[in-house]
């Protein structure tokens, strides 16, 4: 489909996150948008507020006229989130109609753009998050689809015109690789980073030969001649037509990106940024200030600084400013609390190696501090291929609290639930809560250090727990 042509554009569940930020992209530039979710949340309201017309209906009665009535004008868009028996997409389905997914639409955007994809099991959201930050610090036009809410923008859409454009023919794209589902296959970026191939989606994925054959298929997809950009800890065998540059904390390897002399300094992390600039001789930018906390964001900021520097017009010393305010994305690593007493820090960590490393980062800041934490499992089919690995980062918390596994797009395991992942767990003061439960908890004992773990539906508890907090 030629994007050039359409008028109309409509989203079966526009409440996601990375569908929202597509419609906000066909919203600016003057596009009809309309579209359906299950339920009201804080993301519909503000695109309602933006002009856009949504529906909680389930049923072909509340689809707009446009898709029959203008159907060559007319784009559809699912996520694979929408069950199998939802009445809209069937309908549309029946009557022939082309419905195309997220990464899809995001190929067509992308296509005749310079576009920078970040990839990897962990950190997607963060690192692109950081290089739209980055980007706009060093004023550089671009546009960016994120894979959560920026916490310096509050938006998921970025888009900066009143900048310099490096490449007078093509402007710049900055976007997600998301492995679910295979859908980074579907983009064809000029410049992709790999930040790790730690197995997940093993309900789509066979195994984890799979899933890293995944990784490399999507390296192939990179232009030729472009560049990858990848944890120094990955040992794939990468294209032959690419730039390779590996990243990470002490990287050795040649062309390397490194992050060396990390500290937790005063509640903040410092780094050193190591590497050969533009591929010139070696440089260091020292004591770099990191806005975002976490020994693992100091990777992520490595990475968002390589691929930065790739582009014309972006020298070393610009992104001292970029890295140092910037924020985060929603539930990355988000305080929500942060006093001299009492710290509440909300994050999205959902898989084994999340969770150590936040963790892990919360313990070198706060090392005399007891921490709690608040764990909902995500998926029955993750939880149960990863259940030892999940107890063992679980058990690294002082008191570790779990609330029933959200279940997403899956039906229930037998066998699988939060007691049987908590059996697994070593940890003494082990718990498993329901939320009422959990909130009644917290509400009496207010942790001094308290984490908020999760993927699902957990988010919608913080408002609750932030209240409990007021006035210590």
């Amino acid at each position: 489909m030629n994007l050039t042509d359409i008028k109309y554009a409509y989203f079966l569940g526009i409440g996601g996150i990375g569908m929202s930020a597509i419609a906000r992209y066909f919203n600016s530039i003057g596009i009809s948008v309309s579209g359906y979710d299950k339920t009201p949340s804080p993301l519909t309201e503000e695109l309602i507020k933006e002009g856009i017309s949504i529906t909680f209906e389930d049923s072909v009665n509340s689809l707009p006229n446009f898709i029959t009535a203008y159907t060559a004008e007319t784009l559809l868009i699912y996520t694979p989130a929408i069950p199998k028996d939802h009445q809209q997409f069937n309908y549309l389905i029946s009557k022939g109609l082309s419905i195309y997914k997220r990464s899809e639409v995001l190929g067509m955007i992308s296509q005749h753009a310079f576009c920078i994809a970040v990839a990897g099991t962990h950190g997607k959201t963060t690192t692109s998050t950081w290089i739209a930050h980055l980007l706009n610090e060093c004023g550089i036009n671009f546009t960016a689809f994120l894979g959560g809410i920026s916490a310096n923008y509050n938006t998921n859409y970025l888009h900066k015109i009143d900048g310099r454009s490096p490449f007078a023919d093509k402007p710049i794209v900055v976007l997600e690789a998301d492995e679910f589902d295979r859908s980074f296959h579907r983009l064809n970026p000029d410049i992709a980073i790999i930040t790790a191939i730690d197995p997940d989606h093993l309900d789509i994925y066979e195994n984890e030969e799979a899933f890293r054959e995944a990784f490399g298929i999507f390296a192939t997809k990179i232009k030729s001649g472009g560049t990858l950009i990848y944890h120094h800890s990955l040992t794939e065998h990468w294209p032959e037509n690419l730039t390779c540059i590996p990243y990470g904390t002490n990287a050795k390897e040649p062309k390397a990106m490194s992050c060396s002399n990390v500290k937790a300094e005063n509640g903040h992390f410092t780094f050193d940024l190591n590497g050969h600039f533009k591929y010139g001789e070696t440089k260091s930018i020292q004591h770099l200030k990191s806005g975002l906390p976490g020994f693992h964001n100091i990777e992520n900021a490595t990475a968002a600084s390589t691929a930065c520097l790739l582009l014309p017009g972006v020298e070393p010393e610009m992104l001292r400013t970029g890295i140092s305010t910037y924020r985060g994305a929603k539930r990355r690593f988000e305080y929500i609390i942060n006093t001299e007493t009492h710290v509440v820090i909300d994050d999205y960590a959902h898989h084994p190696e999340e969770l150590n490393a936040i963790i892990g980062s919360v313990r070198a800041l706060y090392p005399n501090r007891t921490i709690t934490g608040i764990f909902q499992p995500h998926l029955f089919s993750r939880t149960r291929d990863f259940g030892d690995a999940f107890a063992n980062s679980l058990d690294q918390l002082d008191y570790p609290i779990l609330l029933d596994i959200y279940p997403a797009r899956e039906l229930p395991i037998p066998g699988i639930d939060g007691q049987w992942l908590l059996d697994k767990m070593k940890n003494p003061n082990k718990q498993l809560l329901s939320n009422d439960a959990l909130l009644e908890l917290i509400n009496q004992t207010k942790p001094s250090l308290l984490l908020i773990l999760g993927a699902g539906d957990i988010d919608r508890l913080v408002p609750k727990i932030k209240t409990m907090y007021h006035g210590i």
